[in-house]
C-alpha cells in the first residue's frame, strides 16, 4: 500500500468526510457534488450512516495527508440490518424530509434520495442463505488506480469470513462498468438484476468459508 495512505478502523467523529466521500462518487462512481447542492449529506444518510451507527466493527476508512478519501462499509445480516434501518434510522428521515410529489419523471435526483427515505429499497439477492453478508465502498478519486480498493475489500471480507459469513454480497450501479469489471476480477459472481435503464442494480456475491476454510 502507498505509503501515504493508512487504513484504519471508522470512528464517530468520522461521519462527515465518510459523507463527503459517498457525495464526491454518489453520481454511479462519480462526484456528485453538482447534483446534491442543496443538500450534501443527502446519500450519506443511506449509504454511510446506518453502517457507522450499527456495525462499526465493520466500518473502514482510508485516510492520506489530506484526509478521509474513501470508506469500506460491511455488514454481517443485509436483512437485520435493513430491520434496524427500519425501526431505528428510516422515522427520522422521514420526519425530517419531504416525500416529493408530482411526476417521478421529473425528479432531480436529491428528490429521488428523499423517496427512498420514504420508500427503501430492501432489496437482497437469492440465495441469501448463502450471502448473508455485504459491503459497500467508495473512494475518491486521489486514491483510485493504487490497489487501495482492493485492499481495503480484503480486510472487511475476512473480518466478515472470521465471523463465520457463509457468503457476501454487494450492490452497484449498471452503468459503472469499471467497478463491475473490478469485483470480478476479485472473485464476485453475478447473482441478480434489479430494475431497468439508468436505475438498473448489478448484485455480485463471493462464497466465503466454503468447507470451513475463510476466503
Amino acid at each position: 500500500m502507498p505509503e501515504e495512505f493508512k487504513i484504519r478502523k471508522a470512528m464517530a467523529a468520522d461521519k462527515a468526510t465518510t459523507y463527503w466521500v459517498c457525495l464526491k462518487t454518489g453520481d454511479h462512481g462519480d462526484d456528485g457534488e453538482a447534483l446534491f447542492t442543496d443538500d450534501p449529506d443527502a446519500l450519506g444518510r443511506i449509504y454511510v450512516g446506518p453502517y457507522l451507527e450499527f456495525e462499526p466493527d465493520l466500518a473502514l476508512v482510508l485516510e492520506d495527508g489530506e484526509g478521509v478519501c474513501g470508506y469500506c462499509l460491511g455488514a454481517m445480516d443485509s436483512r437485520k440490518l435493513y430491520d434496524r434501518y427500519e425501526q431505528e434510522w428510516r422515522p427520522g428521515l422521514a420526519r425530517n424530509f419531504p416525500e416529493p410529489g408530482g411526476d417521478p419523471s421529473r425528479w432531480t435526483s436529491l428528490e429521488q434520495v428523499y423517496h427512498l427515505y420514504h420508500h427503501p429499497d430492501y432489496y437482497c439477492p437469492e440465495p441469501y442463505d448463502l450471502y448473508p453478508s455485504q459491503l459497500h465502498i467508495d473512494l475518491v478519486q486521489r486514491a483510485q488506480g493504487r490497489g487501495l480498493g482492493r485492499k481495503m475489500i480484503e480486510e472487511v471480507v475476512s473480518l466478515i469470513a472470521d465471523k463465520g459469513s457463509p457468503g457476501i454480497h454487494l450492490g452497484m450501479s449498471a452503468r459503472n462498468e469499471r467497478a463491475y469489471h473490478f469485483y470480478r476480477k476479485m472473485g464476485f459472481e453475478e447473482l441478480a438484476r434489479d430494475g431497468s435503464g439508468e436505475n438498473q442494480a448489478i448484485y455480485l456475491g463471493k462464497r466465503l468459508n466454503e468447507g470451513g476454510g475463510s476466503a
